[in-house]
């Protein structure tokens, strides 16, 4: 049954112009004009995969009619952002032509746009399929690749005023899992997200419209993942917001011994680990029980006595924009 999640955190505000004194700790980000500053209490983009083929939920969203009513629910449940994919980026996933991508999303964001004022996200690597989208009422280009496949996509994300969500993968969704290396995770990862977002901003992307996400499952091991998770303040002293996108993935199983339709409890599990170190947005196929979990964990937190607990005392101060 549908219900209407509690007002506290629910459908943030517009932050135009936060206190002085918690400026250093949010992140500002622009998109489409309007300014925002995460980092007080985590943003939840819901995952809406118009596709047959993903990892956990591939074909339930399929129809466009089923995928606007579920990323509905998800807005209804507490998701800040909508995030919208047509092709599969699933470890040995095969690509769909251009043609059949923009199919698969377009009637997706045009039925959206009219229903609702939460932001878009068009999940894709295609300058094309993102052109497409951002016309169609998406606010938001979401690159896996970090706008690295397509050269042309600088190109159109400069010509919006859209947000840029730039990820780090090593490999592409066929080979990054092959033997995923690395001298230092954590560091090359934040050469790579900076090198992507110094591109950008050489085609005219203003560096305030640009988000991180550090590729949680793409081109990792498991123990990649959670030093990367371990190390979300790090990601966010670069000055840009950072999404953490670890929803049912692998590396859950390696930890739990669960398959995909079990994951929940440790993604939830996670979750509060990047939320403890202000990740500012968090990807989720389950928005409701993230939103309970997180707004549980704050109430808490909140009353913890100064000094019980440096992380708490600091998202505590935060939580009041």
């Amino acid at each position: 049954m549908s219900h209407q999640p509690a007002e506290t955190g629910a459908h943030l505000p517009t932050v135009e112009s936060p206190p002085e004194h918690l400026r250093p700790l949010l992140r500002h980000w622009r998109v489409r004009g309007r300014e925002y500053w995460l980092g007080a209490f985590p943003w939840l983009m819901g995952i809406v995969n118009a596709t047959p083929d993903s990892f956990s939920d591939g074909g339930q969203w399929f129809a466009p009619e089923a995928a606007v009513a579920h990323a509905l629910q998800l807005a209804e449940d507490g998701a800040e952002v909508l995030d919208i994919g047509g092709e599969s980026t699933r470890p040995g996933s095969t690509p769909v032509s251009p043609e059949e991508e923009l199919r698969r999303v377009i009637p997706v964001i045009e039925g959206l746009r009219g229903q609702t004022d939460r932001l878009i996200s068009i999940d894709t690597t295609k300058a094309v399929v993102a052109k497409a989208a951002l016309a169609a009422g998406a606010d938001i280009v979401n690159d896996v690749s970090g706008c690295r496949f397509d050269p042309e996509m600088p190109a159109v994300c400069s010509a919006s005023d859209a947000g840029v969500i730039v990820m780090h993968m090593q490999g592409t969704p066929q080979t990054m899992q092959a033997n995923p290396t690395y001298a230092n995770v954590v560091a090359e990862v934040l050469a790579h997200l900076e090198e992507s977002a110094s591109r950008l901003i050489q085609a005219g992307v203003a560096r305030e419209r640009i988000l991180f996400d550090p590729g949680i499952g793409f081109g990792k091991t498991p123990e990649h993942n959670i030093d990367l998770l371990a190390n979300v303040a790090a990601l966010r002293g670069t000055g840009r917001p950072v999404l953490i996108g670890h929803s049912r993935k692998q590396f859950l199983k390696r930890l739990l011994g669960r398959p995909v339709e079990e994951r929940l409890f440790g993604t939830l599990g996670v979750a509060v680990a990047v939320a403890q170190q202000r990740a500012d947005l968090i990807r989720v196929h389950d928005v409701g029980p993230t939103r309970d979990t997180l707004l549980a964990w704050r109430a808490v937190i909140e009353r913890m006595p100064p000094g019980s607990d440096t992380l708490a005392q600091n998202t505590s101060e935060g939580a009041d924009r």
